[in-house]
């Protein structure tokens, strides 16, 4: 099975988008858009997102898929940008519905605003296979960072999302709204159960200073070397662990405008009456 897969990395955010082909003239599928945000200014731009249209466009590729690993915290999807540019159904695991009610109260959103996950083309179902082209496909349900967190696996290829990270930095937190160590280890495991060989494709890097960075993971190097999770380390182990350290961290800069986009499929809040749509900065809640 043929199969390609182009590495597109956001420095300003440390997140990877890919495009996921059989060469030119192919079926194509986009895993993690970004769309560019300046917290200060408030105003977005497309350079990240034009660079995937432009290798879209220069391989003749045809989109099926705009595939999320989940509502993500510290980058704004591109995905309706990209579905307007080169097609595609914006796809995200179904858990995006419970999500979407936590989010809803936090930010106190409009009460037309839908917490059935009717903003996305398509909700995967744990362990729902499709099809782009010849490649097949599987949606994985790996919840504990949020409740809706998907891998996917094409073949001997897994994109991880927000699971795992290169084995020096890690795994994930679970210390936002529905996340869960327990249940993170419990989704670690089952990825971990995959052949050796298997190839893990992350969402992040955030490597020490030593190294470059890196997309790019085996599941034999994930269970022999991941500092938080390798094998031998117990669910109550990692469990003391990530909330010790979850404990630590602050809150990632976007979150608060990430989220509110994401929940909507990567769409901007309603317009209100002067033409302007608005985020909301919950003050005191996180």
């Amino acid at each position: 099975m043929q199969i390609e897969i182009q590495p597109f990395f956001d420095q300003a955010t440390s997140t990877f988008t890919y495009v996921v082909h059989q060469g030119q003239g192919s079926i194509a599928a986009i895993i993690d858009s970004v769309l560019d945000y300046d917290p200060k200014s408030g105003r977005t731009t497309t350079h990240s997102a034009d660079k995937v249209v432009s290798f879209i466009k220069e391989h003749e590729l045809n989109v099926e898929w705009i595939l999320e690993t989940h509502a993500h915290a510290d980058h704004l999807s591109a995905a309706p940008y990209l579905r307007k540019q080169v097609g595609g159904k914006i796809a995200i695991g179904e858990r995006i519905t419970q999500v979407q009610g936590a989010f809803k109260k936090l930010f106190n959103l409009e009460p037309e605003f839908a917490l059935d996950g009717s903003q996305f083309d398509h909700l995967f179902k744990d362990g729902e296979t499709f099809r782009f082209g010849d490649l097949e496909a599987t949606a994985i349900n790996v919840p504990g960072h949020t409740p809706a967190d998907m891998a996917y696996q094409i073949g001997e290829h897994l994109f991880v999302g927000d699971t795992l990270f290169l084995p020096d930095v890690g795994t994930a937190r679970c210390d936002f709204p529905g996340g869960d160590a327990r249940t993170l280890y419990r989704s670690i495991k089952k990825l971990l159960t995959l052949p050796d060989h298997t190839a893990l494709y992350m969402c992040h890097d955030y490597p020490p200073d030593e190294r470059p960075v890196s997309h790019l993971s085996t599941i034999a190097e994930q269970r022999a070397y991941n500092i938080h999770v390798h094998d031998g380390v117990t669910e109550d182990e990692f469990v003391a662990l990530r909330e010790a350290r979850d404990a630590t961290l602050e809150m990632p800069v976007l979150i608060l405008p990430s989220v509110q986009i994401n929940i909507r499929a990567g769409q901007f809040p309603p317009a209100e009456d002067n033409g302007t749509a608005y985020l909301k900065i919950p003050l005191n809640q996180l």
